[in-house]
Order: structure tokens, then sequence, then C-alpha cells
């Protein structure tokens, strides 16, 4: 199956579970912003990312946002001022 391109921005409360849904996050994805992610991923990825840091989370006083922005190859960004790289399309080995 096809990989999607997803943003993923979270709001964590605890510095403890940001720390721990980061680390997730960047075996994920690629940064765009301090709380902002970029991942292609799987059906099957998307599941484990998501439970992974659904385990992390206190549920009443953290927010994960994920936004489905389509095939890989037809997401289209604009940026004003500094940015950082989109990834390359395709699997990415971690």
């Amino acid at each position: 199956m096809a990989r999607r391109r997803y943003l993923i921005a979270y709001d964590i409360s605890s510095p403890k579970r940001l720390r721990r849904v980061c680390k997730i996050m960047e075996g994920y994805g690629d940064r765009l912003q301090y709380s902002v992610f970029i991942s292609d991923l799987s059906p099957s990825e998307l599941v484990h990312a998501r439970a992974e840091v659904e385990d992390e989370m206190l549920m009443t006083q953290d927010s994960v946002v994920i936004v489905d922005l389509g095939e890989v190859a037809s997401a289209r960004f604009l940026f004003l001022g500094m940015h950082r790289t989109l990834p390359n399309a395709g699997p990415r080995v971690i």
C-alpha cells in the first residue's frame, strides 16, 4: 500500500512527556518546527506511531493533531521566512 504524507503537531503539557513524544516522533518523521513533524507513513506505521504517542499522552491535558496531506508526491507547502527542507519522497529506513 502507498505511503501517505502526514503533518503531525502536538501540545504536551509535561516536559517529561514532551521529551518522550518528541523522541517517538523523531523515529517516524522529520521535524518542521518545534512540535510539528512531517511523516511519510504506511497505514501500519501510522497505527504504530499513534499507539506509541497515545501511550505517552495524558488525554485530559495533552493534544496531538494528525493531518493527512495525501499521497507523498502531491503534498504542497508554502513557506514564509526560514524553513527546513522537506523529506524526499520514498521509503525511510529507521
